[in-house]
């Protein structure tokens, strides 16, 4: 299963938008599915229904962050590198879904919703483009992790 089918399977599973993107990337980061889970969840909803920055971009940014991230914040040059990262990723999301942010992807006018999640029925599924979304947000990263692959083995 590719990670674009997995964070969709993960999403009609019932995960939040977040966590379907990060733990499909369990594989790759090492990280524990039940401590990823744990670390994700508050990102659904645009930031715990918040509707601002989706919850796919949220998980594609921390799966990229345990790829790619810095730990040394002395060191501007790879903390410079980084958010470079981070800003094309979510240029590649923006290209083909025309946001970053959840509320203008689901087309609400409001700028948060209640705390509450809406229960998952055959007809949240019908009406949200979230499934479609989290695939193309996995699909990106996994693209993103192949180029730097192949860039890697050119400069062997």
């Amino acid at each position: 299963m590719t990670h674009e089918e997995k964070a969709k399977q993960n999403f009609l599973n019932g995960y939040n938008c977040a966590q379907a993107v990060f733990c499909a990337f369990c594989d790759v980061t090492g990280m524990e599915e039940k401590e990823a889970l744990r670390l994700s969840s508050s990102f659904g909803g645009g930031m715990g229904r918040l509707r601002e920055v989706c919850g796919a971009v949220s998980g594609m940014f921390m799966a990229a962050g345990l790829l790619y991230g810095y730990d040394n914040v002395e060191d501007k040059a790879l903390k410079t590198e980084h958010y470079a990262r981070i800003q094309e990723l979510a240029a590649r999301f923006a290209g083909e879904e025309k946001t970053i942010i959840c509320r203008e992807l689901l087309g609400l006018a409001e700028k948060h919703s209640e705390p509450v999640p809406e229960d998952r029925t055959e007809a949240y599924y019908q009406n949200r483009p979230c499934p479609r979304i989290v695939a193309a947000a996995a699909r990106i990263l996994e693209e993103y992790i192949k180029e730097q692959e192949a860039a890697k083995s050119v400069d062997l």
